[in-house]
Formats: C-alpha cells, sequence, structure tokens
C-alpha cells in the first residue's frame, strides 16, 4: 500500500522511537518520511550519535525521562525493549506499537509469518528460497534481515512477504496478521525479557488471533490440544510433524525434518506442489553458526551451533549428530529445565566443557550425569581442551543453550570465535 504513504499525512503528529537499532531507525524514517515530529530515544550513546542526521530527528541519548515523551501521539517500541520496563514513562493512553505493527498498516502484499523459539530463521530462509525457486519475487525480512519498513521505504515490489517474527515484535503487535501464519514449535525462553511463560507463549499467538477464516495456520502436532483449548485462531490450521517427504543433505536433524514440513505446508498455500517444494530445497545448506560443520582434522569434527540459545536447540543438535559428542556450552542461562538434556546427554556426550557465566547452574543441572565437566573463562580455552581430549570419530560441537551477552556481542561473535580457535588449534596440532 506504497500508494497510502503520503508526505504530509502525519503532519503536526509527534511521534516517540524508543531504540535506534535497525528496526528503531526504519520505523523513525517511515515516520518522518509521513511528516509527522519523530524523537528516537536510545540509552546507548555511542549508539545515539550513529543515527544519520540528514533524516532531521530529534535524538535523545542517555536515560530515558518522562519529558522526552511529552506530547507523543505514537510510541514505537524497538523489539529489545520490554513495555514493562518504560510502562512508568509512557502517557496514559498513548498508542504503543512495534515497528512490525506499524509497518503492516501500509502493507496489502501476502504474508508468511515465520514464529517459534528454535528454527525460525532456518525456516524463514527456505520458505523464500522456495518461493523463489519457483518464481516468486520474495521480500525475506523482519526479525531477521530488513525491517519491514525498509521494504515501504524502497522501491522494489515483491509477490511475497516473509518474515521472521518474534516475540518481542508480536507483544506489541495489536493487529499484525498474516496470510499464513508458521508457529513451528515452544518452550522456556527469553525469561529475561517476559515475566512468565504464559506471556511468552500468548505474544507468540497473538498473530493468529487476528487472522481471517480463510488464511491458513501452520502449527505443530505436538500444540494441537493446547491450542485448540484455546482456540487460538478462526483462520484454517494444519498439523505438521517431522516426516521423510523430502530429503536434504544440507539440513540434518530431526528438528529440520519439522522445519522441512512446515516451509512445504506454508508454501502449498500458494498452489506449489510437493516436486516445486522439493526443487527449492535440493542444494539448501545450513546457515551459519546453525549446526555448521566447520572443520575436520585427525578424524575429529567441529560443528558450530552458535545460534543455539535455548534447551530444546542443545537437545536439536546433539540429536543430529551419529559420533560422540565433546560439548561446549555456557553463557547467560534464559531458562528452562536443564535437566531434559539428560537422557540424550549420557546417551552421546563424551565429555561437557563449559564457558562463560552459568558454570553452577549447568553443574547443578547436570551433577550426576556421569560426564566429566570442565570449566573455563573463556571460549577459546575451552575449544583447546575439548579438542585436545576428543579422538577419531568424535565431534567438537559447540551449542551453548545460553545467550552470549556475558563474552560477545551476539552469537554470531560467539560463533566466529570458536571457529578461530578451530583454526588456531588445528594448525597446532597439524
Amino acid at each position: 500500500m506504497r500508494e497510502f504513504i503520503h508526505d504530509n499525512q502525519l503532519r503536526g503528529h509527534t511521534a516517540v522511537v524508543l531504540g535506534a537499532g535497525a528496526s528503531g531507525i526504519a520505523a523513525a524514517r517511515l515516520l518522518a518520511r509521513m511528516g509527522a515530529t519523530v524523537r528516537v530515544l536510545e540509552k546507548n550513546e555511542a549508539s545515539a550519535a550513529k543515527v544519520p542526521a540528514d533524516l532531521g530527528l530529534e535524538v535523545c541519548a542517555g536515560e530515558h525521562k518522562p519529558a522526552h515523551f511529552e506530547g507523543a501521539d505514537l510510541i514505537v517500541l524497538s523489539p529489545g525493549i520490554a513495555r514493562s520496563k518504560v510502562a512508568a514513562l509512557l502517557p496514559e493512553g498513548v498508542q504503543v506499537v512495534s515497528e512490525l505493527e506499524l509497518a503492516s498498516w501500509f502493507v496489502s502484499e501476502p504474508i508468511i509469518a515465520v514464529t517459534g523459539t528454535n528454527g525460525k530463521t532456518t525456516t524463514t530462509t527456505l520458505i523464500s528460497r522456495i518461493l523463489e525457486a519457483n518464481g516468486k519475487k520474495v521480500f525475506t525480512g523482519g526479525n531477521i534481515g530488513t525491517p519491514l519498513c525498509e521494504y515501504l521505504l524502497g522501491a522494489e515490489q515483491a509477490d511475497i512477504l516473509v518474515l521472521e517474527v518474534s516475540s518481542f515484535q508480536l507483544q506489541n503487535s495489536p493487529s499484525f496478521h498474516p496470510r499464513v501464519g508458521v508457529l513451528l514449535n515452544f518452550s522456556a525462553n527469553h525469561l529475561d525479557y517476559h515475566e512468565t511463560m504464559e506471556e511468552y507463549l500468548s505474544a507468540k499467538l497473538s498473530m493468529f488471533k487476528h487472522m481471517a477464516e480463510a488464511d491458513l495456520a501452520v502449527v505443530p502436532l505436538s500444540m494441537k490440544d493446547e491450542l485448540e483449548r484455546r482456540d487460538f485462531s478462526r483462520s484454517r490450521r494444519v498439523y505438521f510433524v517431522a516426516s521423510s517427504r523430502f530429503e536434504c543433505p544440507g539440513l540434518p536433524g530431526e528438528h529440520n525434518r519439522e522445519n522441512m514440513e512446515a516451509a512445504y505446508l506454508a508454501c502449498r498455500y500458494f498452489g506449489l506442489s510437493q516436486q516445486d517444494v522439493q526443487r527449492g530445497i535440493d542444494g539448501f545448506s545450513t546457515l551459519a553458526h546453525r549446526i555448521e560443520a566447520v572443520a575436520e582434522h585427525n578424524g575429529i569434527v567441529f560443528i558450530d551451533d552458535s545460534k543455539s540459545t535455548t534447551i530444546d536447540s542443545m537437545i536439536a543438535a546433539l540429536k543430529s549428530q551419529d559420533r560422540p559428542v565433546r560439548l561446549l556450552a555456557g553463557g547467560v542461562f534464559k531458562g528452562g529445565d536443564l535437566g531434559s538434556v539428560l537422557p540424550v546427554l549420557r546417551e552421546k556426550v563424551r565429555g561437557v566443557y563449559l564457558f562463560g557465566q552459568s558454570r553452577e547452574i549447568f553443574e547443578e543441572a547436570w551433577s550426576d550425569c556421569g560426564k566429566e565437566i570442565s570449566w573455563d573463562a573463556t571460549l577459546e580455552e575451552a575449544v583447546f581442551r575439548a579438542a585436545s581430549d576428543a579422538r577419531s570419530g568424535e565431534c567438537v560441537l559447540l551449542s551453548p543453550a545460553t545467550a552470549s551477552f556475558d563474552l560477545f556481542a551476539n552469537y554470531k561473535e560467539r560463533g566466529k570465535t570458536f571457529q578461530r580457535a578451530v583454526r588456531e588449534w588445528v594448525e597446532g596440532a597439524s
């Protein structure tokens, strides 16, 4: 609906954008394009300084104050900012939305939205690849890559928008509704952001609540009873399980069979056959830092699964391996039951190599696992220890089940550090 975006339609209105990250700046640009007076609030002064000066925005760096919100007609929260953390500062009755919600008001193209605790980026990317392989012009974005507001500001028109959407975005998106909504799975995560598991699940399900009868919900069979009890959507729904319908060496493990099945059902809504979908799957390989094989030396395989920030993703990574595992774990623990890992830990793992924060949490949960558990202050030290202990036919697997912010800026930096340490160890052992 780019034709509904006009220079002066928000003139005389004031919008406040919290957070000067990619989505915050994209929202600010769109609001400024429509003539609003835009004020960007950013606690981090270095990030505030990076806001492009040519946008003509008011930028307030440092701690947020009630005065920053005075006169606001609309407030846009960046995904990393929990509404509960700033609620006391917000004017009564002001509309508070996410960048995703704001952009969705001006989108007329069909949207496939993918959410879930694990596998969102892989499945979002796979759906886009399948559609593109079958002649569709696709925009891929949302929580992955490009914010939806940036799509509206661009000149390219897509046939279908494929969006990864997080609970952070959905919690402040009261009307967002895709044509096809995909829920991959649900488990404990982000309990450092959401106050309860119920709040987390409600955020995930909010987009399904607003879908129409002609829309399609693609959801896991394991959650059918829970979802139907909630009467979670008016849309048509289809429940999926892992199957052998598709083959892809680049997507190992039972969890990726589930991802492929969900991607197929989403694409089938747009008229694609099983053969069409297989065409898009062929040659697809694991994305960076997602069970990514990075090296093999003296019969030892090194696997980078730094994107693993949850217990379920660690379990999936362990189950995907057909070799005994030396497991690297540790970081900022986000909640959940580490005891649930014990069965696969006892079956698959030869040794546990902890690093960084949460040592006590892991050691207490796994004290009777029957495996040797070591700890090092840095990931590099843990890699060298695990690699030195490993034997031919084994695997050294980084699958932390945690956020990375104790030692790294993000999971990508953690994965790159792992790969660098592996290269250094291989060079020294050669």
